[in-house]
């Protein structure tokens, strides 16, 4: 008997947030079944804030990726997408999206291996190590959102 409850998916993203490559990843899994998804994208810091407070930094250029993103990826989804500005580690910005809102599984857009600091840093391995299932999603061009 399948369940009626919809699996929640976590999508984390920033410069690829709105990469074709994603939308189609999105879109295969909503075809899979019932499930809500949402965008989580790390906010970055700049300049002196990556050294004084990271956490205390503006969230205008996260919500800029998520203003840009979401509706191309509601139209992927076939229905709503959720929109988190999380802290600019994204590892710790996952954590708390899961431990605060409870998802089933992560689906983690970045760039190609030879340029994304996500893939050098383990990421999605990492991800895996919170138990939930990971799915990566890469992308060969670098699109990028608007300029806040």
């Amino acid at each position: 008997m399948e369940s009626a409850t919809p699996i929640r998916v976590l999508i984390v993203a920033h410069r690829t947030a709105a990469n074709p490559a994603l939308h189609e990843a999105v879109r295969r899994r909503a075809a899979q079944g019932p499930a809500a998804f949402a965008l989580l994208v790390p906010n970055p810091t700049r300049g002196l804030a990556r050294l004084t407070d990271p956490e205390d930094v503006s969230r205008s250029e996260g919500q800029a990726v998520l203003d840009h993103a979401l509706p191309m990826l509601e139209q992927a989804a076939g229905g709503p997408v959720e929109g988190i500005v999380g802290v600019a580690e994204p590892l710790a910005a996952v954590q708390d999206a899961i431990n605060l809102r409870g998802f089933d599984e992560v689906i983690v857009s970045t760039l190609p291996h030879r340029v994304s600091k996500w893939l050098r840093l383990d990421l999605p391995s990492k991800i895996g190590g919170l138990g939930l299932p990971v799915t990566t999603v890469t992308s060969d061009d670098e699109t990028r959102p608007p300029a806040a």
